[in-house]
């Protein structure tokens, strides 16, 4: 592994959980997800995650998010994150990382001209007991940042 990668190697692996979301344009809902981190030598981790809607039983319903990209760990413990979406929306991130805890902000959105209206997004990563907790606020539809979704994930591999 890259020496410069230390600060975010906790992350590599495959990790799957639950989570919720919910913002003030759609209803509440519970999802399932996966997301794998890996790595080639390179100083970058490789980044895919799933999501998919979950009825009241658990049971998958539905395909709905899918991102992917790389994340980048600087010098002074700081972070670039590029994600791109199949729906037509480009994020770079940029953060820092303390202890097992990443925060991060978007520096640029780009989206292609049927991308739904989406400004901003902030996340929030932290290794809690073992577990990868996340949540996500955005900025889209004419709302400012506000709670999106929010998960709790085990490491499987």
């Amino acid at each position: 592994m890259h020496p410069d990668l230390e600060p975010i190697a906790f992350l590599i692996g495959r990790w799957e959980g639950a989570g919720v979301g919910g913002y003030p344009t759609i209803e509440s809902f519970n999802f399932g997800q996966e997301i794998e981190f890996g790595h080639n030598g390179k100083p970058f981790l490789s980044y895919v995650s799933r999501t998919w809607l979950l009825d009241q039983a658990g049971d998958r319903v539905r395909p709905l998010a899918t991102e992917s990209g790389y994340w980048r760990s600087l010098p002074g413990r700081q972070l670039e994150v590029t994600l791109a979406h199949p729906t037509g929306i480009v994020e770079i991130y940029v953060g820092e990382v303390v202890f097992h805890k990443i925060e991060l902000q978007t520096d640029v959105v780009a989206r292609t001209v049927t991308a739904k209206e989406y400004t901003a997004g902030r996340r929030l990563y932290g290794l809690v007991k073992g577990n990868l907790m996340w949540a996500y606020d955005m900025a889209a539809m004419g709302h400012p940042l506000t709670s999106h979704m929010s998960a709790e994930l085990k490491k499987v591999a």
